[in-house]
């Protein structure tokens, strides 16, 4: 056994909060995990020390995981007290500038879909003050086998986004654009990414009807200037709005959009697309995960569900935390990408694996 290992082994008769003390001053990413009942050992955490935390809490009532605990409870709403209770610590322990994402499956009672995923999230929002940022839809492109002939195969899970404050939480939106296509020069003329060269928006500002000598001149140069900026990377790409030639983006009321009071004013405006990318969008195509490599444990959660939300909302060298760890998933995924981790489960078994995967500590 390492020298390491055996300080972290020495130290399992110590208090869960000075283990996490101790881990966290070592800054290193191998991920420390604790076995105990999450609400039991998040409150000896101190308070605003994790910067990060993301976890897939036990289905309701579909499975019997080892250990017991959570989503054995005889009624949903218990069910979502008991979330309810791990997710007032996941609160405290958070730092100001962290987020919180929960991948939470929804189940069916009678035969009736309960919508488990909004009641634990509208019950955050509304009695914890947790601000909901973004519900990603999490499409599993393929899905497990339904036998069901009185309903759809259900394909897509939720993933909420939450904050503790408005504005000032950690946001890293570069990290996960999507890489853009650059401009190109052909035949001496600049064409963006989509092949937007300026032909036809010079075509419709000489021919148009609705705008002043003065307003195609300011246009034509306008024009001529964002050309320039694909040409040197500083946008990736662009649409030119014309007066009488495109409709305003969002509405054509001057007093509701901003957009069409500028078209009113000055006969054109520009979209401007981003020189790092696309925004990532709400709806995430992500295959789940191949749970015959994973030791018994039967969750869908992959890793590149966890690696957006890390990379956005968890700062270089942050803490990030999985409070329903299971085999370690969210944990394998913050080592990889440099932040160190902890790890909470009761099922000895699973932290087993997780210790195994991650090459972890156990306590």
């Amino acid at each position: 056994m390492s020298t390491v290992a055996m300080t972290y082994c020495a130290a399992r008769t110590t208090s869960f909060r000075d283990r996490f003390e101790v881990y966290r001053a070592r800054k290193k990413t191998t991920p420390l995990f604790l076995q105990g009942d999450s609400l039991e050992v998040l409150r000896e955490f101190p308070e605003q020390s994790i910067d990060f935390a993301m976890t897939s809490p036990p289905y309701w009532g579909m499975r019997e995981y080892s250990g017991g605990g959570i989503g054995l409870e005889p009624t949903y709403q218990e069910y979502v007290r008991a979330l309810l209770a791990v997710f007032a610590e996941v609160q405290r322990v958070l730092k100001s500038t962290g987020s919180f994402w929960l991948n939470i499956g929804d189940a069916y009672d009678q035969k009736n879909l309960v919508g488990l995923p909004w009641r634990v999230a509208l019950a955050m929002t509304d009695e914890q003050d947790w601000i909901l940022r973004n519900d990603v839809i999490w499409h599993k492109v393929k899905g497990g086998p339904d036998n069901a002939k009185d309903k759809l195969r259900n394909v897509h899970e939720h993933i909420f986004h939450f904050v503790k404050q408005h504005k000032g939480y950690y946001y890293d939106d570069r990290a996960v654009r999507t890489q853009p296509k650059q401009a190109r020069v052909v035949n001496g003329a600049v064409v963006s990414a989509t092949g937007v060269s300026g032909v036809r928006y010079r075509r419709q500002i000489e021919l148009s009807t609705a705008l002043s000598a003065d307003e195609k001149q300011a246009a034509f140069g306008a024009l001529e200037r964002l050309l320039g900026d694909c040409a040197m990377g500083r946008i990736g790409d662009f649409r030119m709005v014309i007066r009488k030639q495109q409709r305003a983006t969002h509405s054509d009321s001057a007093s509701v959009s901003g957009r069409a009071r500028e078209l009113n004013e000055r006969g054109f405006y520009f979209l401007k697309y981003h020189p790092d990318g696309s925004k990532l969008g709400d709806v995430w195509d992500i295959l789940p995960e191949d749970t015959q490599k994973r030791d018994g444990h039967f969750a869908p959660y992959p890793e590149d569900l966890c690696r957006l939300p890390i990379l956005a909302t968890c700062p270089p060298g942050g803490i990030a935390l999985d409070p329903f760890a299971g085999t370690g998933t969210t944990c394998l995924v913050a080592r990889n990408l440099g932040r160190q981790s902890v790890g909470i489960d009761l099922a000895g078994d699973y932290l087993d694996s997780a210790t195994r995967r991650c090459e972890g500590f156990l306590f």
